[in-house]
């Protein structure tokens, strides 16, 4: 959790804009080239760090409900002030046993004493977790292309396995059996591949979502009724669709 601190204050201190996001994300649209976050014209560009809604509206996250998997920090001395802060306040990441809770409540502090601004993200236009396992309709809308949102973050999900399985199933995974879990040295051995010519992209990455079903009562792109569920006595995903 300490590392997401330092990470982004190195680069934050060299003078750049940040954005930061945790590995279960996955894009529909660039945000940087789409000008989402970049375009000077736009309502957001006078906000020093523009945050996911986590979904969580708990005292806990209070008042932002921010998530620290992905968000956009520009660059002035009102956020670089703040990450050498957070960079001090290592024992607060320790104490709370969260990266997010401790950033929530130092953005929180930045805000009222040092004019510090914030704003948390349309939660359609940048879903996550929580639209997963506690929207449905939104979900729908998203098998059926109805929305088009910039990215989807498999947050709120217990374990890495599952986040794996849920993304196998929602056509958000590109990655090949064979190349998971197993070191670039393992992978050339197993594929018995020409150490000269070796490409990690072309022997582990699909140009096409690897689906694969796995739970009938979670959303997915493809009907997986046929498949039992991870909460006993949940319906599929795909009835009354």
């Amino acid at each position: 959790m300490y590392a997401k601190v330092i990470s982004v204050q190195i680069i934050n201190h060299l003078g750049y804009n940040v954005l930061f996001q945790d590995i279960d994300v996955v894009w529909y649209k660039h945000p940087l080239s789409s000008g989402v976050f970049t375009d000077p014209t736009s309502p957001l560009s006078d906000f020093d760090m523009l945050f996911q809604d986590d979904g969580a509206h708990s005292l806990r996250y209070a008042p932002y409900a921010a998530n620290s998997g992905f968000y956009y920090v520009r660059h002035n001395q009102r956020t670089k002030y703040f990450f050498t802060q957070f960079l001090y306040n290592g024992a607060l990441v320790w104490r709370t046993h969260s990266h997010q809770a401790a950033l929530i409540a130092l953005m929180s502090e930045h805000s009222s004493y040092f004019g510090l601004k914030v704003k948390v993200l349309d939660g359609y236009e940048f879903p996550g977790g929580f639209h997963y396992h506690r929207r449905k309709d939104f979900m729908i809308d998203i098998v059926k292309k109805n929305v088009d949102p910039y990215i989807f973050h498999m947050s709120w999900t217990q374990n890495k396995n599952n986040k794996l399985l849920f993304m196998k199933q929602m056509g958000m995974w590109y990655m090949e059996d064979k190349c998971v879990d197993h070191t670039v040295g393992e992978v050339m051995q197993n594929g018995n591949y020409d150490e000269e010519s070796f490409s990690l992209i072309d022997a582990c990455c699909s140009a096409e979502p690897l689906l694969s079903c796995h739970y009938r009562d979670k959303p997915s792109v493809i009907d997986c009724s046929d498949k039992d569920p991870i909460d006993k006595g949940r319906p599929s995903f795909w009835k009354n669709m």
